[in-house]
């Protein structure tokens, strides 16, 4: 099948948007696409400012990590953004006392079993004690999550991403073109 590269109209010498030019187009529009949602991934991780990196309590700043299912390496990244404030050290004993207290929440059976359903990913933080059950609870979370997302994706009235008003009809001609 045959595509004409460049294409002028009948009327005018002005060349028109062709195959290539449009792939050309929607590849750059992916790229950027893709490139300002990992960004704005990065932008919502936690920073310190300066201020708390002098009087956060570093015991509840644990337990909350701790709560998050957040490991030890987590860490790093506090003393990275204390390093430049004069007097303000991270302390790693109260924080790792506090995250192991947030563990103790984190890894329940209930958690496993919330953390699969509402959909998000399970960190790998748990002792290993115990580990196969809360593996378990997670698996069935994650398994009524999944099935909930394809029973919601069939019931939609255009389960096929036809149609809506965003959505593009069956009939749709991108630029008046027939193709």
């Amino acid at each position: 099948m045959p595509y004409l590269t460049k294409c002028h109209s009948a009327s005018s010498s002005a060349p028109l948007l062709s195959v290539k030019t449009l792939g050309k187009a929607s590849a750059a529009f992916s790229l950027i696409t893709a490139a300002a949602l990992t960004l704005s991934g990065c932008a919502t991780t936690q920073s310190l400012t300066p201020q708390q990196c002098q009087t956060s309590n570093w015991q509840e700043v644990g337990y909350a990590d701790g709560l998050r299912g957040r490991s030890g390496a987590h860490f790093g990244q506090y003393a990275n953004q204390c390093a430049s404030v004069i007097g303000a050290t991270p302390n790693r004993v109260l924080w790792e006392q506090g995250r192991q207290q947030g563990l103790k929440n984190y890894c329940t059976e209930l958690n496993a079993y919330k953390l699969g359903r509402e959909g998000y990913d399970w960190q790998p933080v748990c002792p290993l004690e115990g580990i196969e059950k809360l593996e378990e609870a997670y698996a069935q979370g994650r398994y009524y999550y999944i099935r909930q997302r394809d029973l919601d994706y069939l019931r939609s009235p255009y389960p096929f991403g036809y149609g809506g008003r965003f959505g593009y009809s069956p009939f749709y001609t991108p630029f008046g073109y027939g193709w």
